[in-house]
């Protein structure tokens, strides 16, 4: 374990080396992991589990997630089963279903769970925001999180390259005592590289807005506002999208990742290195009120209500599938497509 103070804020991280494989093991040992879903988390921490030799099982409804699932390997009546009898063979469930199919699933989970059970979130959304979502844990069973800051894609591509992605853990209810190891044992399991603690309010408040901001909806909004300035002043869309994208993310990003911005910005022109200084006030002094009004409408509910009530209606997914066109359609990303085969890897 490592203790860090950040300008007088201690705290406790695990590492990996804390936890190691036969720990795991060890505390599992009497543990059936029964995960219900199999989109991007579902199947990123389950074929690391499986992978790794734990005890690990699918619940999934019958169709495309079942048929996915027996093409990586799982086997129907031996570690693939429907949800109800995935729950009563389970003792620690990873509900990883998306926050709308948990709130359709929930009356089944909740029926199937047995006195002593830990139930497993990803994401502390259904729980938080139970007013909306319906979703009360009985008092009788370990409520957990493990939260993987990463897509469940990356959980799985970091595994197989030998690496981990950080997760947050969080214990929202311990009615055996022993919902923390269960808990880190699992974080480990699932191909964790090292933990920090979290409760389940703050993981779904800082993951809401870290969507919505910096992390998809900032992002699209500012490569997307750049790269129409320069185009609109006569710059080409190969070089609009490489002095926008291009650079960004196989460039610069990267070594922000690597050592920090610091660090970055040390490694770039003089020229560069003013600019940047100078102009990061500005869009600090910019951003922070609207990234606050994020915050704001995640704390209040008003974003998950949101949430909820768009992913709940029978045309959802066609009426996503118009929205992501349309980011697909747009003059930034047509170009991305066309230039990211010239990449040498490409060639």
């Amino acid at each position: 374990m490592k203790e860090l103070n950040i300008n007088g804020y201690t705290e406790t991280i695990i590492e990996r080396s804390d936890y190691p494989q036969e720990k795991c093991k060890s505390i599992l040992e009497n543990e059936v992991t029964a995960i219900l879903g199999y989109g991007p988390q579902g199947y990123g921490q389950g074929m690391n589990m499986r992978d790794q030799g734990f005890n690990v099982i699918l619940g999934l409804r019958r169709g495309s997630s079942w048929e996915k699932a027996v093409k990586d390997g799982w086997v129907e009546g031996e570690n693939l089963f429907e949800i109800s009898e995935a729950v009563q063979r389970g003792t620690i469930i990873q509900f990883l279903l998306s926050d709308a199919g948990q709130i359709q699933a929930w009356p089944t989970v909740k029926e199937n769970l047995s006195e002593g059970n830990a139930l497993y979130f990803s994401h502390g959304f259904g729980v938080v925001f139970h007013e909306d979502t319906g979703i009360i844990p009985p008092d009788n069973v370990d409520v957990i999180l493990v939260a993987p800051k990463g897509s469940g894609l990356t959980v799985r591509t970091h595994f197989k390259a030998g690496r981990g992605i950080n997760s947050s853990f969080a214990i929202h209810q311990d009615f055996t005592g022993r919902a923390k190891e269960r808990c880190v044992a699992t974080a480990f399991a699932i191909g964790s590289g090292h933990l920090f603690e979290t409760t389940f309010s703050k993981e779904v408040h800082s993951d809401l807005t870290g969507e919505r901001c910096v992390l998809m909806g900032l992002l699209q909004g500012a490569f997307l506002a750049q790269y129409e300035v320069l185009r609109e002043h006569g710059h080409s869309p190969s070089e609009a999208y490489n002095e926008t994208i291009e650079e960004a993310l196989q460039s610069l990003y990267p070594l922000v990742a690597e050592n920090g911005m610091d660090w970055m910005y040390a490694n770039c022109s003089t020229t560069a290195q003013r600019g940047a200084l100078d102009w990061a006030p500005k869009f600090r002094d910019t951003l922070k009120p609207v990234i606050e009004e994020c915050y704001q409408k995640v704390l209040s509910g008003e974003e998950a209500r949101r949430s909820i009530e768009s992913n709940s209606k029978s045309d959802y997914r066609a009426r996503l599938e118009e929205e992501l066109a349309e980011i697909n359609n747009q003059e930034m990303w047509i170009a991305g497509k066309q230039l990211r085969q010239l990449r040498p890897e490409n060639l």
